[in-house]
């Protein structure tokens, strides 16, 4: 016990030295807090990873077969797997991006999958990220101190070593680099929560890590200056901005933090943009039910993992459901992320029930519904006690010329004895994942 409080406090300590914060905005106002690291590790049986792996490679292609779909052919639209109606009014359709294909057709490079594991043993898929899906680093850094503080760690338990994630991002950004030049990061800068991560993988990959006005369009080719003034081709663009501040002449108008003509650049395939433009319709938390049917759809396979039970107010006996049972359901609004936006019926008074309710009945398509799955606790160290708080898995799958499982994850518990929301943004912690050899 005692060398468990040491590790967790030291390793800690070496994050806080190297400046590994998670920074958030509550209240107009930007504020940076550590990213609490528990040195119990989680601990996947090879067995069960050889599953989850096989799942999330199915599960990720299914879905980057869609996003070329629906932008393209619309053939699983016109078969009515998915109403049209439903698709092009998520928030995160993008009509620019009609007809226009990316390099190798894959949109989800980097594609961040949420999973929690019930106390039965069984996974099961709650979220898919497509867009900019953030964490890796954490696990990343944490396991790199923990080796220099600790090497017998990891010369005493047979797991899997997670080091390859750079290089995993390294082959993909070459492989879908369009003209060999420059692979860049794009970050928003300073004050973006995952500020950190940016600088990191830059330097893990050998990636320019590029602020606003770094780049520029120059004859539909994007071009990098560096602080000699010196110009460097680019060939791939890791963005981690939002794509509604991308190119402020195709879509925010008033954004600083994008690059004018790009999208030209990207239509003409002139560039790559990691995760693809447009993504946003097939991490919809609505599009979410429809997983399971692409997978059967695209790859005539049936699925691996299962979503969460869910039911979509879009359909009436699903609205009915809900409406009955919605003091023993959870519900999320489409619209939101970081564990924003999830209710709990059974917390919610009468009052506010009755009120969910009509925000429901005005509003079907802004909502989903979900059974509540006792998901596993996690051991954590509470000061200097052992208890069990929930936890979820978020598991790193990258698209290049195939598609590959981090051996690792980010591993996020609650620090609340009675939340089941694990977001970073919401207070919570993070700790290792070890895949276990055999």
């Amino acid at each position: 016990m005692d060398k468990l409080i040491e590790s967790r406090d030291t390793v800690n300590r070496w994050l806080e030295r190297f400046g590994v914060r998670f920074g958030i905005y509550k209240n107009g106002v930007f504020k940076e807090q550590l990213f609490p690291f528990d040195s119990i590790p989680r601990v996947i049986p090879a067995d069960d990873w050889r599953m989850l792996e096989q799942g999330l490679v199915q599960r990720v292609d299914a879905l980057n077969r869609f996003l070329y779909d629906v932008y393209h052919d619309k053939q699983i639209i016109k078969d009515g797997v998915v109403p049209a109606e439903f698709v092009y009014s998520s928030k995160g359709y993008t009509p620019e991006c009609e007809g226009v294909t990316p390099p190798h057709n894959i949109y989800s490079h980097i594609s961040g999958i949420d999973l929690v594991q019930a106390k039965d043993g069984k996974w099961y898929i709650l979220e898919d990220n497509l867009r900019i899906p953030s964490g890796a680093s954490y696990p990343m850094i944490a396991r790199t101190i923990t080796r220099k503080v600790s090497p017998q760690t990891f010369q005493e338990n047979a797991v899997v070593d997670s080091r390859d994630y750079s290089q995993l991002l390294k082959e993909m950004m070459d492989f879908v680099n369009v003209n060999g030049g420059a692979n860049v990061i794009l970050t928003p800068g300073r004050y973006n929560s995952a500020f950190f991560e940016h600088s990191y993988l830059a330097e893990k990959t050998g990636a320019l890590l590029a602020f606003p006005g770094d780049l520029m369009v120059e004859n539909d080719q994007v071009v990098y200056t560096d602080m000699y003034n010196e110009r460097h081709l680019v060939g791939c663009i890791y963005r981690r901005v939002s794509d509604e501040y991308l190119d402020p002449l195709v879509f925010e108008p008033s954004s600083l933090l994008g690059i004018p003509n790009l999208m030209q650049a990207y239509k003409k395939g002139n560039v790559a943009v990691v995760n693809a433009l447009g993504n946003g319709v097939a991490d919809d938390k609505g599009i979410y039910y429809f997983v399971p049917k692409m997978i059967q759809y695209y790859l005539h396979e049936e699925p691996i993992l299962s979503n969460a039970p869910t039911y979509l107010p879009y359909f009436e006996e699903d609205y009915r459901y809900i409406l009955e049972h919605l003091d023993k359901l959870v519900i999320k609004d489409v619209s939101e992320a970081g564990g924003y936006g999830v209710v709990f019926g059974r917390d919610l008074t009468p009052e506010r029930l009755e009120e969910l309710k009509q925000l429901i009945m005005a509003d079907p398509r802004r909502w989903i519904a979900q059974e509540v799955i006792d998901f596993k606790d996690l051991e954590i160290l509470e000061g200097d006690q052992r208890v069990e708080r929930k936890a979820d898995l978020r598991a790193f799958v990258v698209s290049g010329q195939t598609t590959k499982v981090w051996k690792s994850g980010l591993t996020r518990f609650s620090r609340n004895p009675d939340s089941f929301v694990v977001n970073s943004s919401q207070g919570g912690g993070f700790k290792d994942t070890w895949v276990l050899e055999q």
